[in-house]
C-alpha cells in the first residue's frame, strides 16, 4: 500500500467525523415511510424477539455494522472497537476496503479482527472496480483468509471514482467478472453501492450473475462526492462534485425497487439509517437486515463500551417500535400491513 493510499484512509476518517460529508437535497426517504400504531399490540415487551439469520448465521439483532475503514493507523482502533462491539451485541461485521491489505503489510493487522469477534459474520469488502485492476480469484481468496471473513462484499462506487485523485474508472465488463469470482469462490458473495444507491434492474442482473445478497446503501447519508470534493486539489474535479451533492437513489426507493426484482436472496438496507425505527421502517418494506455506519463512527474512536451504548439504544428503538406494531419477531415485522409509503 502506498503512503497516498494511507493517506486518503486518514483522511477519509477525518472528514467522515464532521457533517459536510452529507449530501444536500436528498434524503434516505425514510421521513415518507409512516408505521401505523397499533394501540393493543397484544404482547408482552419482554417477549419480543429480535433474533434473525443473517447469511445462514443466527443474529442476536438485524444489524450490522456498514463497511468504514482499515489500512490506516487510526482504523486500528475504530476497528477492533467495532468489532468487539458486534460480537458483544451479535451483529454482523462489514470490514472496510481490504484492497490495502493485499498491496500492503503495514496495516494488514487492521482488517484482522477474528480474535476480537470469533463468532459474528464478517464481511470482506473490495471495490469491485478493482476487478479491472489486478484483483482476481487468487487476490480474493488472500482477502478472505487473512480477514476469516464469512462472506465477501464488493462496492460499487463509480462516481467517487472520478472525482477521486488517481481514481480507478475502468468500470468496463465488470459484471462477465463478477459472475466468475461468484463462481470460483465457497463463500457468499454480495454487492453493495456507496451511497448512490441500487436501482431493481441491476440487482437483477447482478443476482443473475451468481450475487448472493445486495445492500442497497442508498442515498440520503454519506455522500461520497463530496468527501472526494473536500479532499480533492483539482479545481475542475471539486467543482463538478457539486452538480452530484443530490445525486442517488434513496435508500427507501432503492429498497423498495431492488426488493421489488429480488425475492430469493437477502436484501439489506444502509445508506443514512439512524435510529431503529428507521430500521423498522426498511424491515417492513423487505430489508433482513439494517446496517449502520457514520452513525457509530464518532463512538467507535472512543472505546467499545460507547458503540455498544449506542447499539442498545438501536436495538431498544427496533423493539419499542415492533411493540407498537403488534409484532412479536422479525418475521411478523417483515409482514406487516402497518407501513404506508406517502
Amino acid at each position: 500500500m502506498t503512503n497516498e493510499i494511507t493517506i486518503r484512509k486518514s483522511e477519509h476518517i477525518k472528514l467522515c467525523l464532521t457533517d459536510q460529508v452529507l449530501g444536500e437535497g436528498i434524503t434516505t426517504g425514510m421521513e415518507s415511510v409512516r408505521l401505523v400504531h397499533n394501540a393493543l399490540p397484544e404482547l408482552d415487551f419482554d417477549s419480543i424477539s429480535l433474533a434473525t439469520s443473517f447469511l445462514d448465521h443466527k443474529l442476536k439483532a438485524p444489524f450490522f455494522i456498514s463497511s468504514m475503514t482499515g489500512g490506516a493507523q487510526q482504523a486500528t482502533e475504530i476497528n477492533r472497537n467495532l468489532a468487539q462491539a458486534a460480537e458483544h451485541n451479535g451483529w454482523a461485521f462489514a470490514l472496510g476496503s481490504t484492497r490495502a491489505l493485499v498491496e500492503d503489510k503495514s496495516y494488514r493487522s487492521t482488517f484482522q479482527l477474528r480474535k476480537y469477534a470469533p463468532t459474528i459474520p464478517i464481511i470482506a469488502n473490495l471495490g469491485a472496480v478493482q476487478l479491472n485492476y489486478g484483483f482476481g480469484v487468487e487476490q480474493c481468496k488472500e482477502i478472505i483468509h487473512e480477514t476469516g471473513a464469512d462472506a465477501l462484499v464488493l462496492h460499487l462506487n463509480a462516481i467517487q471514482e472520478v472525482i477521486q485523485t488517481g481514481g480507478d474508472t475502468n468500470f468496463a465488463q465488470l459484471l462477465s467478472k463478477i459472475e466468475h469470482l461468484c463462481n470460483s469462490l465457497t463463500i457468499p458473495v454480495g454487492v453493495k453501492e456507496v451511497g448512490w444507491g441500487i436501482d431493481g434492474a441491476t440487482a437483477l442482473r447482478l443476482r443473475n450473475a451468481g450475487i448472493a445478497f445486495i445492500d442497497v446503501a442508498g442515498a440520503g447519508g454519506t455522500s461520497w462526492s463530496q468527501v472526494e470534493k473536500l479532499r480533492s486539489q483539482d479545481p475542475v474535479r471539486k467543482a463538478a462534485a457539486e452538480a452530484f451533492v443530490d445525486w442517488g437513489i434513496s435508500t427507501v426507493e432503492s429498497l423498495i425497487s431492488v426488493r421489488d426484482k429480488i425475492s430469493d436472496a437477502p436484501v439489506f438496507a444502509s445508506g443514512g439509517m439512524k435510529t431503529g425505527v428507521d430500521a423498522a421502517k426498511a424491515i417492513a418494506l423487505g430489508a433482513d437486515a439494517v446496517g449502520f455506519a457514520r452513525s457509530i463512527l464518532r463512538e467507535a474512536t472512543t472505546s467499545k463500551e460507547q458503540v455498544i451504548e449506542i447499539m442498545n439504544t438501536r436495538e431498544l428503538e427496533l423493539k419499542m417500535a415492533m411493540f407498537g406494531l403488534g409484532s412479536g419477531t422479525i418475521a411478523d415485522l417483515k409482514k406487516t400491513d402497518r407501513v404506508i409509503v406517502k
